[in-house]
């Protein structure tokens, strides 16, 4: 049953107005004192984190202040991403420790100078978006690793000792270094960490005035009162004259190795950039309305005006530098508008390093340290573990841990994308073969793909199937190679030859070959040909074998979208009944198998007049049997095919070949239908537009879905429908009457509905389509809104606007859902699920709203792939 609203979707139309979510023109003076402002916030921030990173990885401390004022003034304005805050960041501080060792501090410098070069490079050929297919895992794996790294290293400063030269090195000093602390050093810090972590929980008044000082800030700032008070002995920070300051000298040392270090530089410090841009984005969308958003991050203009600061950097003795998130989010929440705010603070930074060097010289190195230390910890974050494992990815993640902490960034890279391809190949290769046996018929089920890895499991299963007997092969996987389609087929032709029977079934049960339990050996030819026909025509190829089996319009196979196992959007299903629309135990000689054309879902200028179509063509096989002759490989038809048809001809062939092809194997199970009545499990709600074929893209049939089409998949809000309430009669029909155990909103790309929104202008004159579609304005505020988190596919941003909005329509729409009374109610009963899909058309990709928010507070939809 199918409730439909308005019935078409408006075509894409030219955009006479910018979208609502784009910038709005600003005069810069209006800005100038909210950057002033968000830069002395930042500048307090980056100050002690900048000297904290220097300690850390052993560079002159200068090179903090350096790097920290050439992130701001460069980075800032050169780069991509107006708000983000680039200078020294902690994700690069293990690679250039231990670079500082190798190769010494000047040469340091001229590799971060061709690190940049490097970045130069890739922004020029585009590629900053591919830096983002990295797995997250890998990514939070390598921060994560970096982070236990530093912490182990500064904290051994913190106990008042000297880090060792390697995180190994450092564990095992650990025992000695807690045996005989220091006093001093050790208080210094257990206050400063005491600061950190307690200046975001002062209660009152008091505290709320004495948040707005950031609490890195104020933990340095209170450990060096207390340590000038005290008059504690402890080594400070001492910036020696600029006149001294060592700059780049030409890079020394094997060459390979030089490479290695450029590339390492290159690839964390862009992948830690590009990461921060994306964040920094989805934290501005967050904040702030529409009316208040820079622009959005440009990934390759971004990369660009990184590699330029690193070249500055370097060439004036200053570390590495990326965007750094914790200055970029203090940033956004200060209230910076444009780029100035970044370059303001890169100002103030070299004020600071000319000004304040007899302040910055009482600070001690252990307060420093601990807040180092701190950074640390907290790049190991409990979030991104979580989301790793919900992902099936914490083997990867773990491992690149281990690996960096124990051999260090590159190689810990490297490890981590090895330990991913495998994990993927063996996802692939996976396969579970079993042989029960039931009322004298063996049933060999082979889950998972068939390749040659599988080919020994297999032989072993098969010798197992006694001769003479009947056996049911089920192929529940997508793909065959050729050594498993080889291994197959002689033993699918050993066996009937010693005069057993074989049917070939794919998932759940759906016949892909013809030989039925009375078959007996003289079908053999047949057979063969059933099989090639499941491998897809060859083996090989790669191909679904349920999906060939379909496509090859085997009258013993259950062609219509009845049949089979109906996959439900949430990912469950059930298997059809083989008495009727799923039979297969059935043949017919009808010849349909010649014109794989005519399926259910073919589009109908594809269809072929069968009127004057003959029988195919028959053999004789082995022993006097008869064979059908199988189509060619290039799909040649038997019959030449009558002219296309138009208007109501196209309806009426349609119909005629539903009548001839479809409805003799449905016709069974649309009686039991219409004797016990429809049971359907999902309300599906999706657009009106024509390329979506619900039975298609989710494999159900007559009875499965209770679907709802309208133009743009809207849910109208209780009550918000003045004239026409069929949508929420829909709902309520099938929540209460139908008793469905879920709801499917479901939208797809390139929808004309959101295109027509975002184009949308509120002089247009009012129609029956824009009255409809105000019903989708919730949406477009949601896109717009700083309250709501975004929504995206996995493992890419939206592609435009229009997808952007396609894809928070689903989110919005099932929020308008909950608002139902029915739902409501079923929902606190716990009866009732409620899902988001979207179907990427160009792609022919499904895509399942994943529960809960990624690391970036957005919602996630996941691909669907061939396993689920």
């Amino acid at each position: 049953m199918t409730a439909t609203t308005p019935a078409t979707t408006p075509e894409p139309t030219p955009a006479s107005s910018p979208t609502p979510a784009g910038p709005q023109k600003r005069s810069p003076l209006k800005d100038l004192p909210a950057d002033l402002s968000a830069s002395a916030a930042v500048f307090l921030i980056a100050l002690p984190l900048s000297l904290g990173i220097a300690l850390a990885t052993g560079a002159p401390l200068q090179a903090g202040l350096v790097a920290a004022a050439v992130g701001g003034i460069v980075a800032g304005r050169f780069g991509g991403a107006p708000l983000q805050v680039s200078g020294p960041a902690a994700g690069l501080t293990v690679v250039t420790a231990e670079l500082i060792q190798r190769y010494g501090w000047r040469t340091t410098c001229a590799i971060t100078v061709l690190a940049g070069v490097c970045q130069l490079g890739l922004a020029l050929l585009r590629t900053a978006r591919s830096a983002l297919m990295v797995s997250p895992a890998i990514v939070h794996g390598m921060l994560a690793g970096i982070g236990v790294t530093i912490a182990l290293a500064q904290l051994h400063i913190v106990l008042g000792g000297s880090p060792q030269s390697s995180a190994v090195a450092n564990v095992r000093g650990l025992p000695a270094q807690l045996a005989d602390p220091h006093p001093a050093a050790l208080g210094v810090s257990a206050l400063t960490l005491c600061v950190l972590l307690g200046w975001g929980r002062l209660p009152g008044r008091a505290g709320r005035a004495l948040r707005k000082v950031p609490a890195a800030l104020a933990a340095v700032a209170t450990a060096t009162a207390f340590a000038a008070l005290a008059g504690l002995t402890l080594p400070r920070v001492d910036l020696p004259s600029w006149r001294s300051h060592a700059l780049p000298e030409l890079p020394e040392g094997p060459v390979l190795g030089l490479i290695a270090a450029v590339l390492t530089i290159t690839l964390v410090g862009s992948v830690e950039s590009l990461l921060s841009s994306v964040a920094t984005d989805k934290l501005i969308a967050a904040e702030r309305g529409a009316e208040n958003r820079p622009p959005r991050a440009d990934l390759d203009r971004e990369l660009r005006g990184q590699g330029a600061a690193n070249i500055v950097s370097g060439m004036l003795g200053g570390l590495p530098i990326t965007g750094v998130a914790v200055r970029s989010v203090a940033n956004v929440k200060s209230g910076a508008v444009s780029r100035k705010s970044a370059m303001f603070h890169g100002l103030w930074v070299v004020l600071a390093a000319g000004l304040l060097v007899p302040v910055l010289d009482l600070i001690p190195l252990a307060a420093l340290a601990a807040l180092v230390m701190a950074v640390g910890v907290q790049m190991v974050s409990i979030t991104h573990l979580r989301t790793v494992t919900r992902h099936g990815e914490v083997l990867v993640y773990a491992t690149t841990i281990v690996a960096v902490v124990l051999g260090g960034v590159l190689e810990g890279v490297a490890v981590g994308i090895a330990v991913a391809v495998a994990l993927a190949l063996r996802r692939l290769t996976r396969t579970r073969i079993t042989l029960t046996e039931l009322d004298g018929v063996h049933e060999v089920c082979a889950r998972g793909q068939l390749t040659f890895l599988a080919v020994p499991r297999l032989s072993r299963v098969l010798s197992q199937v006694p001769h003479g007997g009947h056996v049911v092969v089920e192929l529940d996987g997508s793909f065959m190679d050729h050594a498993a389609y080889e291994a197959l087929q002689d033993w699918q032709n050993s066996h009937l030859a010693h005069g057993g029977s074989l049917e070939l079934t794919g998932r759940g049960g759906r016949a892909l070959a013809g030989t039925g339990p009375d078959a007996g050996a003289e079908a053999g030819p047949e057979a063969d040909a059933d099989l090639d026909r499941a491998t897809a025509v060859g083996a090989g190829s790669g191909a679904d074998v349920d999906a060939h089996a379909r496509a090859a319009g085997d009258p013993g196979t259950d062609s219509g979208p009845a049949s089979g196992p109906v996959s439900s959007p949430a990912g469950h299903g059930r298997t059809g009944s083989k008495g009727g629309a799923g039979g297969g135990h059935h043949r017919t000689d009808s010849g349909r198998g010649a014109h794989p054309c005519c399926r259910p879902w073919t589009p109908w200028q594809n269809h072929c007049d069968h009127r004057a179509a003959h029988a195919p063509a028959v053999a004789p096989g082995p022993g006097g049997t008869v064979a059908r002759t199988i189509p060619s490989a290039s799909g040649a038809p038997a019959a030449e095919a009558a002219p296309r048809r138009r208007g109501a001809g196209q309806l009426a062939s349609g119909i005629s070949a539903f009548q001839r092809d479809t409805a003799p194997h449905v016709r069974d199970e649309l009686a039991r239908l219409a004797r016990e009545g429809q049971r359907p499990s999902q309300l599906f709600l999706t657009c009106a537009d024509s390329r979506l074929v619900t039975s298609m893209i989710t494999a159900s049939g007559p009875g499965d879905l209770f679907t709802v089409r309208n133009v743009g998949n809207l849910v109208p809000l209780p009550g918000a429908e003045a004239t026409d309430d069929s949508v929420a009669a829909a709902i309520e029909y099938a929540v209460d009457v139908l008793k469905v155990a879920s709801i499917t909103v479901c939208g797809h790309s390139g929808c004309g509905a959101m295109q027509a929104l975002l184009n949308s202008h509120p002089e247009a004159p009012v129609t029956p389509l824009t009255r409809w579609l105000r019903h989708g304005l919730p949406s477009l505020k949601r896109m717009g809104s700083r309250h709501h988190a975004w929504a995206r596919i996995a493992g890419r941003l939206p592609a435009d606007a229009v997808e952007q909005l396609c894809l928070t329509n689903v989110v919005q729409q099932l929020e308008h859902l909950r608002a139902h009374e029915s739902v409501a109610r079923r929902l606190a009963e716990g009866t009732l699920e409620l899902h988001g899909m979207y179907f990427h058309v160009g792609e022919a990709q499904a895509y399942l709203l994943s529960e809960g928010e990624d690391f970036f507070d957005c919602r996630v939809f996941d691909s669907v792939g061939q396993s689920v």
